[in-house]
C-alpha cells in the first residue's frame, strides 16, 4: 500500500464515495463533486484519483451488472476501505486541530 496522506481532491473524492454509498461510480462521483463544490470537475481527473485511491488501498471497486441503458456495459462502483476511513478521520482531526486554535477575533467580520 502506498502512502495514506490525502490531497485535497483525493479527500473530496473519498468523502463523495462515502456519501454516495451504493451509487458511487465515476460519473455520479463527478456530478456530485461538481454540484457540491461549484467547481468544474473533469471525469478524467476523477478516474485518475480513483485509481490512485485504489493503489493506496483507500478505496476498492467492483463491477456492477450490465445494463441496456449503457449498451451492455457495466459500471465500476467504489467503496471506502477501512484504511480509507482511517485516512479520512486523520485528515478531519488534523483540520479540526487548526480550526480549534484559530484566534476568533481574526475571523469576525468575514
Amino acid at each position: 500500500m502506498k502512502g495514506t496522506n490525502l490531497g485535497e481532491f483525493e479527500e473530496l473524492v473519498l468523502l463523495t464515495i462515502a456519501t454516495l454509498v451504493s451509487e458511487a461510480y465515476s460519473v455520479a462521483i463527478c456530478d456530485d463533486l461538481a454540484q457540491k463544490t461549484g467547481r468544474g470537475v473533469k471525469l478524467g481527473v476523477v478516474h485518475s484519483v480513483l485509481n490512485r485511491l485504489e493503489e493506496k488501498g483507500l478505496a476498492k471497486s467492483h463491477l456492477g451488472e450490465a445494463t441496456k441503458e449503457r449498451g451492455g456495459k457495466r459500471k465500476r462502483y467504489y467503496t471506502v476501505t477501512n484504511a480509507g476511513k482511517a485516512a479520512l478521520v486523520r485528515a478531519k482531526e488534523m483540520r479540526d486541530q487548526y480550526w480549534n486554535i484559530l484566534p476568533e477575533l481574526k475571523w469576525k467580520g468575514i
